[in-house]
């Protein structure tokens, strides 16, 4: 079983701060979950590009509003507590939080705990998993 408090993650090399956004992050790829869980804040008055090539999100808003528009499509949704968007084919997108954005994300493959945006708004893919070749390759 894992317990952990989200006052001691922010205090620690979990809370991950970037332009626009800080995500403490709970759960990451060596807790063995198959998954990552982070409470993200987005702040007011951004405007984030993200394009997560490398992994699934899902997203659900438990404080603020804003928008989320989807670059493939050219819909805008708003953002609201209560609303879950789910990244389920790494859609280029854009958040533009109104106020600050308080919210659960999960990642699958989960993240390793240090990253922060390219310049094309993704992750980096995780290469610590690659499987080294056999003696008989």
């Amino acid at each position: 079983m894992i317990v952990r408090k989200l006052q001691d993650i922010r205090k620690s090399d979990r809370n991950v701060k970037s332009k626009g956004w800080e995500s403490a992050r709970l759960l990451l790829k060596d807790d063995n979950m198959g998954f990552s869980f982070h409470v993200t804040t987005m702040y007011a008055g951004e405007e984030l590009h993200m394009h997560y090539q490398n992994h699934l999100e899902a997203v659900l808003v438990l404080k603020g509003t804003g928008t989320i528009e989807d670059l493939g499509t050219g819909i805008t949704h708003q953002l609201a507590p209560g609303v879950m968007y789910a990244l389920n084919a790494h859609d280029q997108h854009i958040v533009r939080p109104e106020t600050d954005i308080l919210c659960a994300c999960t990642f699958n493959p989960p993240v390793t705990g240090k990253e922060v945006h390219d310049e094309n708004g993704a992750y980096p893919a995780d290469i610590s998993a690659a499987r080294e070749p056999a003696l008989a390759d």
